[in-house]
């Protein structure tokens, strides 16, 4: 019987992107607001008995505001960590374990894919 080869992908190796159709803005520190309308049925519902907003504004923190214009679908998480080991220094420490927590939470949050 023939074992079948599993391959094993580097999480630093996906490329992200922005998600289609989800808006940003970066004021003049540099800071960005991701802006994500709320859609669908039960947005709707909320929205009239508990008056949730049609529009959340997400504010990035100082190292989301430096990622978020570095995710352009060709840099993979390798390279922007590079970048951001460059900009931050030892700031960033430990680099690599907080930008995988990082893309995949905005990864379960729908603002980015991972391909």
């Amino acid at each position: 019987m023939k074992k079948k080869k599993v391959i094993e992908e580097n999480f630093l190796d996906k490329i992200p992107f922005h998600k289609e159709g989800l808006s940003y803005s970066t004021d003049d520190s540099g800071n960005v607001t991701l802006e994500m309308e709320n859609k669908g049925a039960v947005n709707r519902i909320a929205q009239f008995l508990i008056r949730k907003p049609k529009v959340s504004y997400i504010h990035l923190e100082e190292f989301g505001s430096f990622i978020w214009p570095l995710i352009d679908g060709k840099r993979d998480i390798h390279e922007i960590g590079e970048l951001v080991q460059e900009h931050f220094g030892e700031k960033a420490n430990p680099l690599y374990e907080r930008l995988s927590v990082y893309f995949k939470t905005l990864e379960s949050y729908g603002f980015v894919e991972l391909k």
